[in-house]
């Protein structure tokens, strides 16, 4: 009887924990995507303040480093997404 009874019940178990590893799992990688966003902006933020310090003393080199932070922090965030596809396709 605890045969006919268990293995159902243990299945489901174990059912419920992968599922819900996996919803964790899925809320860390949308947390880090947003703390990666804040940290973008911020640091967009960073150089443009230090772009227009630049330009007001005379020493701006341009609008490049701002671009490529934009360009990097872009490109992070594809990059992130594309493992987390992956690792979740290979789940």
């Amino acid at each position: 009887m605890a045969k006919k009874f268990g293995k159902p019940v243990l299945r489901g178990l174990v059912r419920t924990s992968v599922g819900l590893g996996m919803s964790v799992k899925r809320a860390v990688h949308e947390a880090g995507e947003g703390i990666h966003d804040i940290a973008a902006e911020a640091t967009a933020e960073i150089l443009a303040v230090q772009m227009t310090q630049e330009a007001e003393h005379g020493t701006a080199t341009g609008t490049s480093a701002a671009d490529d932070a934009h360009k990097t922090a872009r490109t992070g965030r594809r990059a992130g997404a594309a493992a987390a596809r992956t690792a979740a396709g290979a789940s």
